[in-house]
């Protein structure tokens, strides 16, 4: 079992660019099925727009391949902003 507060230690590390998207901020859960749809990472600009979570990136839970001891490991689809580099 692994807590949300592990969770948010790890940075999430894309499978095939090996890119670091940044910790995780946030979960979203589903709670009629007892289960996380996606997790949150916060978006470039976040101090500005602290209330708002449209630059935010949505990494569906089905897209994690592993949760190591450091990082978490994603297969993500969509294109990456460039900025977070």
């Amino acid at each position: 079992m692994i807590r949300t507060s592990d969770l948010a230690e790890k940075d999430v590390i894309t499978l095939k660019e090996g890119r670091n998207l940044g910790p995780i901020s946030d979960i979203e859960v589903n709670l009629e099925e007892g289960r996380v749809e996606a997790v949150l990472i916060p978006g470039t600009n976040r101090f500005l727009s602290f209330f708002s979570r449209e630059n935010d990136l949505m990494i569906p839970w089905k897209d994690i391949v592993n949760i190591g001891i450091d990082v978490i490991l994603v297969e993500f689809k969509e294109t990456i902003d460039m900025e977070r580099e």
